[in-house]
């Protein structure tokens, strides 16, 4: 996958509003056909990704359906060494949590151009793809790297959609271990949490410091609960009792509500033992 030789080159590079770079694609050396790709320097200061260095990662648009991962990897190595290619439906953030999943697992990928963010190993690559001439086109299929397009394609997809039921379990089976080790790691976490925050005698709460950089995690429900706690008995001790009139009047009338009430239960309990004791001759 190398630049198409044409006798007459500019060698100069397209640059249109928005800082994009235009490369030329052309699929094989015989087409007659070009297609447009749109590349400029992946710039984005509020995503703190160590999967796409700011220094490092080129941003393409309007990547046809053709290209895979390996295919758009081989066409721009030749600018420098690629260490990873990542396409998308649509521009957004790294999507670095979670498990990778196996292609089994995966939904079908859509047939639709997409957009790349490819991050080479030296910075000096970003800028030799944006000097690029326009005039000379990136060949994608040559005879040492073939892309298999239209029937080869779909017969080659059908092809590898077969599933082997061993090489399945495999993946499965490496799947849930991944899975129980992340339980078992948050599992420790928070158990390390509740005992940093678990309060001593005193309602102290030993407060100790992570290592230099890490966020802070969001309390647990149970240290909410226990701080939730906490306030109420301070609140409940601040608070004067029978202090004002209102209180004292308040106060009086509750306990003479609960005499009534205890009054009323004893003339019941009075009135049952009366009636077990009546003399019954028959």
């Amino acid at each position: 996958m190398a630049p198409s030789k044409k006798k007459h080159a500019s060698n100069k590079a397209c640059i249109i509003p928005g800082g994009f770079a235009v490369l030329s694609l052309q699929f094989s050396p015989d087409s007659a056909a070009q297609h447009q790709l749109f590349v400029k320097e992946h710039k984005v200061r509020a995503e703190k990704s160590s999967h796409r260095p700011l220094d490092r990662t080129l941003f393409v648009l309007n990547i046809p359906p053709y290209c895979s991962q390996a295919v758009v990897k081989e066409l721009f190595s030749q600018f420098g060494y690629v260490e990873s290619v990542e396409l998308r439906d649509h521009p957004g953030s790294s999507q670095e949590s979670g498990p990778k999943l196996s292609r089994f697992f995966k939904p079908v990928e859509k047939q639709c151009f997409k957009v790349g963010y490819i991050v080479f190993q030296n910075s000096s690559s970003v800028a030799a793809v944006k000097s690029h001439p326009y005039d000379v086109p990136l060949v994608v299929c040559t005879e040492e790297h073939p892309v298999r397009t239209g029937s080869q394609k779909w017969i080659q997809q059908y092809t590898s959609s077969f599933i082997q039921t061993d090489k399945l379990q495999q993946i499965v089976d490496s799947f849930m271990e991944d899975y129980d080790k992340r339980k078992e790691e948050e599992a420790e976490r928070q158990r390390k949490e509740a005992e940093q925050q678990q309060e001593d005698e005193e309602g102290w709460v030993k407060v100790t410091r992570g290592p230099k950089g890490t966020k802070a995690r969001p309390h647990s429900e149970a240290a909410n609960k226990r701080t939730l706690q906490k306030e109420m008995r301070k609140k409940k001790r601040k608070e004067l009792m029978n202090f004002y009139t209102w209180q004292h009047r308040n106060t009086q009338k509750e306990h003479i509500a609960e005499l009534r009430k205890k009054f009323e239960e004893d003339k019941q309990r009075i009135a049952l033992l009366r009636a077990q004791r009546k003399f019954k001759p028959y």
